[in-house]
C-alpha cells in the first residue's frame, strides 16, 4: 500500500485535550482531515495514556503527541497500516501476535492469543496457512465452547496479519459451532455448604468465601489476590482493569464474614501462598474436584462458579437492581447481566408488573 507523502511545513505539533470522562487525547489535522488519538495504536506506537492515572495521563498524553508529530514529520499518513510483504503466513501471523502483545488488552486476553499462536502454528505442517489447516486445528477440540473461544482468538490474529501484509483469509466461511449453555447450578443452603467446605480445606473455603461474598472469579481473580488488592481496613478490593474480564477497573465491597477470616500480610504478597507467586492455575479446580468427591452436599451441576451464580441471585433479590448486579460482576453491559440472569433463570418481571383488569 503506497503512503501519503505529508510536507513538513504542513505539519503542526498535536494538541492535548481532555474530554467529560477525564480521558486524554491528541488533536490534530491531516489532509484537511482532523483526528483524534486516544493512544498510539494507528502510529504503531505502545502509548495509552488513559492506562495511567488520572494525575499522570497529561504527562505520557505529552509523550503521545511528540510521536504523532514525528509519526507525521516523516510523511506517513494516519490509518493506512504498514504493510510488509514477502513474508511466510506464519511470519505474519508472529507479526500479529507481538502487535497484539503491545496493546491495551487484559493479560489474560494476551496469554489466550499466546496460547492459540503456539498451539495453531505447532500444528501447521509448512508455513502457508490454508483454511483446512484451520479446520484441522479447531475440530480438536470437541466441546464447542472450545473450539468457539479459540475460532474467536485465531481470527483476531489472522485479521492482524491480513493487515499487515497477508494475502488470503484461511477463517473464510468457518461457522461457530452451536453449544448448549453451561448451567452453574446455585446452592439453596449456603451456609450449610460453606461449613463443609471450610472443614475440608481452609484454602478453598477463602476462595468459595470470596467468590460469593465479592462475586469474584475464582480462578482469575480470587488465585491470584494480593494483600495490596485490598483497602487498608481490607474493607474494599480494588482489581485493575488488566485483571478482569471486562478490562475495566473494579471495586468491591468486603462483607465482614470475610474480613474476619483475613489477616493481613505483605502487600506483595499472595494471600493464599503467602509469596510474590500466586497458586497455580490448577488448583482450585484439581481441590475443589477431590472435595466434590468426598461432599454430602454438593450436586451434580454445582461448580465453584456456583458460589458467584448464588452470590448474583442474593445481590439481586435484595436490591432488584440490575445496574447494582452490573457493577458487583463486573460485567462490561447491562446486556451481559440480562443475559447471565436470564442463563440463571431469575424472574425478572413479579405479578405486581403484569398488567391488570380493573
Amino acid at each position: 500500500m503506497s503512503v501519503k507523502s505529508v510536507s513538513k511545513m504542513s505539519v503542526k505539533y498535536p494538541k492535548i485535550k481532555s474530554d467529560k470522562k477525564q480521558r486524554v487525547y491528541v488533536v490534530f489535522y491531516q489532509n484537511g482531515k482532523r483526528y483524534r488519538l486516544f493512544n498510539g495504536s494507528k502510529i504503531n506506537s505502545n502509548i495509552y495514556p488513559n492506562s495511567y492515572p488520572i494525575g499522570k495521563r497529561y504527562e505520557v498524553a505529552s509523550l503521545l503527541a511528540a510521536e504523532v508529530y514525528k509519526y507525521l514529520s516523516s510523511g506517513l499518513s494516519i490509518g493506512e497500516p504498514t504493510k510488509v510483504y514477502n513474508k511466510s503466513d506464519v511470519e505474519y501471523l508472529r507479526m500479529a501476535l507481538d502487535t497484539k502483545q503491545c496493546g491495551n488488552y487484559s493479560d489474560k486476553y494476551k496469554e489466550m492469543l499466546r496460547f492459540v499462536f503456539n498451539g495453531f502454528v505447532s500444528h501447521l505442517r509448512n508455513e502457508n496457512i490454508t483454511s483446512n489447516d484451520v479446520k484441522s486445528y479447531l475440530n480438536q477440540y470437541v466441546s464447542g465452547v472450545s473450539y468457539n473461544t479459540l475460532k474467536r482468538h485465531l481470527n483476531v490474529l489472522i485479521n492482524e496479519a491480513r493487515a499487515i501484509g497477508m494475502s488470503g483469509n484461511p477463517m473464510e466461511g468457518l461457522k461457530p459451532k452451536k453449544t448448549k449453555a453451561k448451567l452453574h447450578k446455585p446452592y439453596k443452603d449456603i451456609g450449610a455448604i460453606l461449613d463443609e467446605v471450610k472443614s475440608y480445606n481452609h484454602n478453598l473455603f477463602l476462595c468459595c468465601l470470596l467468590t460469593y461474598g465479592c462475586l469474584l472469579r475464582p480462578h482469575r481473580e480470587v488465585r491470584g489476590l494480593r494483600w495490596n488488592d485490598f483497602s487498608n481496613d481490607l474493607s474494599y478490593i480494588h482489581l485493575s482493569g488488566s485483571r478482569n474480564k471486562s478490562g475495566k477497573n473494579r471495586i468491591v465491597p468486603v462483607p465482614i464474614y470475610i474480613r474476619n477470616e483475613l489477616q493481613k500480610g505483605h502487600d506483595l504478597h499472595n494471600i493464599f501462598t503467602g509469596k510474590e507467586t500466586p497458586l497455580n492455575k490448577s488448583y482450585f479446580n484439581t481441590l475443589w474436584g477431590r472435595f466434590k468427591r468426598v461432599s454430602k452436599l454438593i450436586e451434580q451441576d454445582q461448580t465453584l462458579y456456583s458460589f458467584r451464580h448464588t452470590g448474583a441471585i442474593e445481590i439481586f433479590k435484595r436490591t432488584g437492581s440490575i445496574h447494582k448486579l452490573q457493577r458487583a460482576m463486573g460485567h462490561s453491559s447491562l446486556n451481559v447481566s440480562l443475559t447471565y440472569l436470564r442463563g440463571l433463570e431469575i424472574a425478572e418481571l413479579e405479578e405486581s408488573d403484569m398488567p391488570m383488569i380493573l
